[in-house]
């Protein structure tokens, strides 16, 4: 047991009318990359934030023991100081500092209560080098790509000394070959002797690094799968995590497709802040009555800033372009207007601009349609209980009740509540951003379910996707775009991974040379 470096013993987390943890056991060896996966509300964020003290001792049932020593952390520096770091999904830097300010936030390199700053760059440059990011020290965050960041959130770790590193869907927000850099420098830290627990719905990911995968499900250990004597594969993670095989990842169709019910023509963009810099450029798309529309493309092609600018100008300035609902132009300048002509737009940040934390449900599900339950403008309460009470039936959201905080939900379930609130909108249109981030798969089927049910309803639906193999089975026609242009256009029957990475990387290497 020498080689242990932490161990959590019968961990159990209780929060109102909700058991999050009963009684689990985790365990840790030294220089392994250890996968914690299970469905959402499996319980592995909280078991994390008891392990980092952002639960603080007293809080739960159960003991810690890192390095051998029993730890009772009451906040999160206790737990920096012995070597363990978490790294959220919702990354803790400030935009609008440096790098090396950011790395050393709270971690000051001073002498006699003045700060170093010539210390502090030379060791963030050190520590940039061990990561492998080439970005002078004095770089803004809000400069760099959501990669970089990820990078400079390890450097963070590195330099508080890092023993036992926690990820938490570190890939969630990155493209693949990000992402790739990512576990790549998991593998380096490894070879350095630094543990690492990843939490993670991509399980080729899981697959790719891991040496040992715990999973959980309903807040219980089911086992721990040891990767260098197993057999492991993706339906048999996918089994312990779900409790059923799932043999088909997308759900069956059939497709009625019919007009076109929605199209932009000409559409420009220029960034808000860099006014200078155009992020859509002269894009045209449509979407017919009954079909789904994928947009695919890197990180950074321009989809999101689109689809926000199609949504009431939501991004951007200089906009330009028509936009068109059943053959004749529709005004869409303000968010007012979208919603009055259709439309309705799932953000792909859903904690930030998708819903309000703080909130009931109910109150979260009917914010975008208020007239639709008020009489002279004043809520009506009872009819707000039933509309959102069959939502919650409709899209099958598990909550307490539709009193819970929007808070305290899983994150496939928040996703529920967000689609509930602009399905009661009543849209023609449907953008989807990013529908399924951050969620297991079998929150994932059920999301796909909706969709195909919104579909044969008739409504036009825009997925926009950093998954290919979810672009290519939900979606019946898909676009490509890069550096804000649409780049290829093709039926989903005759599209490929290969095939739509072609029209990226063709299209950056015309761009190179």
């Amino acid at each position: 047991m020498s080689d242990v470096i932490l161990e959590m013993r019968n961990i159990t987390k209780t929060f109102p009318g909700v058991k999050a943890l009963n009684n689990v056991s985790f365990s840790v060896t030294q220089g392994e990359i250890h996968a914690l996966v299970g469905e959402n509300g499996a319980g592995k964020s909280t078991l994390m934030n008891v392990l980092s003290g952002i639960y603080p001792y007293g809080t739960y049932e159960g003991e810690i023991y890192f390095q051998g020593k029993e730890c009772r952390f009451r906040d999160i520096t206790e737990s920096e100081k012995v070597g363990l770091v978490i790294i959220h999904q919702e990354l803790a830097l400030i935009p609008f500092l440096s790098i090396a300010e950011n790395l050393f936030l709270g971690n000051e390199r001073a002498k006699n209560g003045v700060i170093d700053w010539n210390e502090s760059i030379s060791k963030t440059a050190e520590l940039l080098e061990r990561v492998g990011l080439h970005e002078p020290p004095t770089t803004l965050i809000t400069n760099m790509g959501v990669g970089k960041q990820q990078l400079v959130e390890i450097a963070k770790a590195l330099a508080k000394e890092v023993k036992l590193l926690i990820l938490d869907e570190p890939t969630a927000s990155l493209n693949e070959s990000d992402s790739e850099k990512l576990l790549g420098l998991l593998l380096q830290l490894k070879e350095h002797g630094i543990s690492s627990i990843l939490i993670s719905h991509k399980l080729s990911e899981v697959n790719k690094v891991a040496d040992s995968i715990t999973i959980l499900r309903d807040g219980s250990t089911i086992e721990t799968l040891d990767c260098k004597k197993d057999n492991i594969t993706e339906d048999r993670i996918i089994r312990g995590m779900v409790g059923r095989d799932m043999t088909h990842r997308f759900p069956p169709r059939e497709r009625n497709i019919g007009d076109v019910v929605f199209e932009v023509r000409d559409w420009n963009v220029y960034h808000p802040i860099h006014e200078d810099r155009k992020v859509s450029t002269n894009v045209n798309i449509s979407v017919r009555k009954g079909e789904v529309v994928g947009i695919s493309g890197l990180m950074g092609a321009g989809r999101t800033e689109l689809a926000m600018s199609i949504f009431g100008r939501a991004y951007g300035t200089r906009i330009s372009g028509k936009a068109y609902k059943h053959g004749k132009e529709i005004d869409i300048s303000t968010i007012d207007k979208a919603i009055s002509n259709g439309i309705a737009y799932a953000t792909e940040d859903r904690k930030a601009y998708g819903l309000i934390l703080i909130q009931e449900v109910k109150n979260n599900i009917t914010l975008a349609n208020l007239e639709e339950i008020s009489t002279r403008q004043v809520i009506n309460e009872p009819q707000e209980m039933r509309v959102t009470g069959e939502y919650r039936d409709k899209l099958n959201i598990k909550c307490s009740s539709i009193q819970q905080l929007a808070l305290n939900l899983s994150g496939g379930n928040q996703q529920k509540v967000v689609l509930s609130k602009w399905l009661f909108a009543s849209p023609e249109i449907l953008i989807l951003d990013e529908p399924t981030r951050g969620i297991d798969v079998g929150a994932k089927y059920e999301i796909y379910t909706i969709i195909n049910r919104l579909a044969s309803e008739g409504k036009g639906i825009i997925l926009i996707s950093s998954e290919l193999p979810e672009i290519l089975g939900v979606c019946d026609r898909v676009y490509v775009m890069r550096d804000g242009k649409v780049v290829g256009e093709m039926p989903a029957s005759e599209a490929s991974q290969e095939k739509v990475m072609k029209y990226i990387m063709t299209q950056q290497e015309v761009m190179a040379q």
